[in-house]
């Protein structure tokens, strides 16, 4: 595995929760204790079977206590000062990643330790399981007023480095089956908390987009003999209209099925499973091409765009041998004051219309590099 980079240093917060500083600063991690009182770490949400869906359903109803768009001097996600100790008790940081204080996943018992996941098929219609797992919150800059696309490609690549070794300790896990990093941003979106920031999810089930991803690819391979994420990539390549622009290890198009007015899924060209296994110049280019494609995005309607960007990881065992890494960045802005909402046939039937061509959605972004 690549070497991942900057200098990691873990410590405890004052309720048991781990914290994980990456980069030089602060130079003494272990010199800036949580000086917060706060109550041993407790939650137990719940993952419940949906029979006609073949899905699970996480219930998680001590999330509703959740901090809600604080003021900005008490954003918990900046450093901590002398009149506001926040989640992360050092003055100053790079990145950070810890344990969320209200997780979906992760369930702790009064003595603070995980539960177990059952093996096996779902028993029973009414079936509940204790959501194991694991829920991380990565901080990409201290600036409050930020973005992930002010970073420059250096400070990109240590939370590129912070993505890839916590998908690798938390796949470890044997209660988890799938890591997914991905970012919220935009009050649009729904996010409460403003400060430049993304999420870590180490779900202890493979959820129902990859799940259905790689029955499509094994039902291609059994047709073919051949993998499907290539011969996609492969066609779009040969079709050309719809990439935003390519490197020579990255891909960035549009797919010819999009959802979203404006969606991008980034390739990289060699086929991987997930994070921990791209080489050092495929990481130092994705940095390059990500903070490209996040000021076009910023660009379209001259102000800044709410988007979800996700990481589609393998699972942790199953599917490696066929699934394709790959990110996949959209916004839900369809026009300068207007969004695209998830209305009946989208959230009643899952059925998609989306209202922007996927051609020219590529073009604009084109234009605007």
């Amino acid at each position: 595995m690549p070497e991942l980079g900057p200098q990691k240093t873990t410590v405890t917060l004052a309720d048991g929760r781990a914290l994980m500083y990456f980069g030089a600063v602060p130079g003494k991690p272990a010199g800036y204790p949580d000086r917060r009182r706060l109550a041993p770490a407790q939650f137990q949400p719940q993952a419940r079977f949906d029979w006609l869906l073949d899905e699970w359903v996480v219930v998680a109803s001590h999330r509703q206590d959740r901090t809600f768009r604080p003021a900005g001097d008490q954003c918990p996600l900046c450093p901590s000062t002398a009149g506001n100790y926040t989640e992360i008790p050092a003055p100053a940081y790079e990145v950070v990643v810890f344990e969320n204080r209200f997780p979906a996943f992760g369930s702790r018992t009064a003595g603070g330790l995980p539960t177990g996941w059952p093996r096996g098929v779902p028993d029973g219609l009414l079936c509940t399981r204790p959501a194991a797992g694991r829920c991380e919150v990565v901080c990409f800059s201290q600036r409050h007023d930020a973005s992930f696309a002010d970073l420059t490609p250096a400070q990109a690549a240590t939370v590129m480095a912070a993505w890839a070794d916590r998908s690798a300790e938390l796949g470890r896990q044997p209660d988890v089956a799938q890591v997914y990093c991905f970012e919220n941003r935009g009050a649009e979106i729904g996010v409460t908390l403003s400060h430049p920031h993304g999420q870590i999810y180490a779900f202890p089930f493979v959820t129902p987009r990859t799940a259905r991803m790689l029955q499509s690819c094994a039902s291609y391979r059994r047709r073919t003999g051949r993998n499907l994420f290539d011969d996609l990539l492969a066609a779009e390549l040969a079709d050309g209209a719809r990439i935003v622009l390519a490197g020579p290890h990255w891909v960035a198009l549009v797919p010819h099925a999009a959802r979203w007015p404006y969606e991008v899924h980034l390739y990289p060209r060699r086929r991987v499973p997930d994070l921990t296994a791209l080489d050092d110049a495929e990481r130092t280019e994705f940095c390059e091409v990500y903070l490209d494609l996040l000021r076009r995005f910023d660009r379209l309607f001259g102000q800044p765009a709410p988007y979800i960007s996700a990481w589609h990881q393998a699972p942790v065992r199953a599917g490696r041998a066929d699934f394709a890494l790959h990110l996949e960045l959209f916004t839900v802005r369809r026009a300068a004051s207007k969004l695209k909402y998830l209305a009946g046939s989208e959230s009643g039937m899952g059925a998609f219309a989306n209202d922007v061509a996927p051609e020219a959605a590529a073009a604009r972004l084109r234009e605007l590099g």
